[in-house]
Formats: structure tokens, C-alpha cells, sequence
């Protein structure tokens, strides 16, 4: 369901405005798309579809989920790499065939499984 208080995309990547949530069906969600030129109004079902037919699906909903940064270190061994999320951890699992410490920033969607 489409949750007003969201943020929402088209799956092409267009910002979207949702103006309300209980529309008459089968397009209960009404809102607008921005386009080059300016806005454009849209309508949607209450799971996000603009349109039944597959050559609109660019035009669904995709919820915007907030970003994270988030700061990893990787120690690399011939063979494999293990994770840790600080560099304390990465130093107290360190074991004596260690090539490389790498630290890397990364900047995902939240709840991206990190």
C-alpha cells in the first residue's frame, strides 16, 4: 500500500508528490511527476502501478528509502576477505596472514542488509 507520508520515485528515477491515498479505485493514489518542463499529474493504484499494461511500468511507484553512510574495514588475505564495522574489531580479528587493511565509506539505502 502507498503510504502518504513516504517518499516516493517513479522506477525511471522521476521525483514524485502523492496528494492523496483514497482516490476512487481503481487509481486511489493521486499525485504529480516532475519532468523536465514541470510537474505532471499521475494516478496509481494503491500498490504503486500507473498503468496495467507493461510499456507504463517505468511510471510505477518505488519507495525512497533514506540513505545511510557507513564506514567499513575489509582485511584482505590471499584467498578472502573478512568485514568488520569498526577498526578496533578489524584489528582484534586480524590474524597473522593479513595482506591489506582497506577502509571503505559507503552510502547505501537503509535497511540494504548492512
Amino acid at each position: 500500500m502507498i503510504d502518504i507520508n513516504k517518499k516516493y520515485r517513479t522506477r525511471d528515477g522521476n521525483v514524485v508528490r502523492i496528494y492523496a491515498t483514497d482516490g476512487a479505485d481503481p487509481y486511489t493514489v493521486h499525485g504529480a511527476i516532475k519532468w523536465e518542463k514541470g510537474w505532471k499529474t499521475g494516478n496509481w493504484t494503491a500498490d504503486g502501478k500507473y498503468s496495467t499494461t507493461v510499456i507504463d511500468r517505468h511510471l510505477d511507484l518505488v519507495e525512497v528509502k533514506p540513505r545511510i553512510q557507513q564506514t567499513i574495514y575489509l582485511n584482505i588475505y590471499d584467498g578472502y576477505t573478512s568485514i568488520s564495522y569498526s577498526e578496533k574489531v578489524a584489528e582484534e580479528r586480524a590474524d597473522c596472514g593479513i595482506r591489506a587493511r582497506v577502509k571503505v565509506d559507503i552510502d547505501v539505502e537503509e535497511g540494504h542488509g548492512l
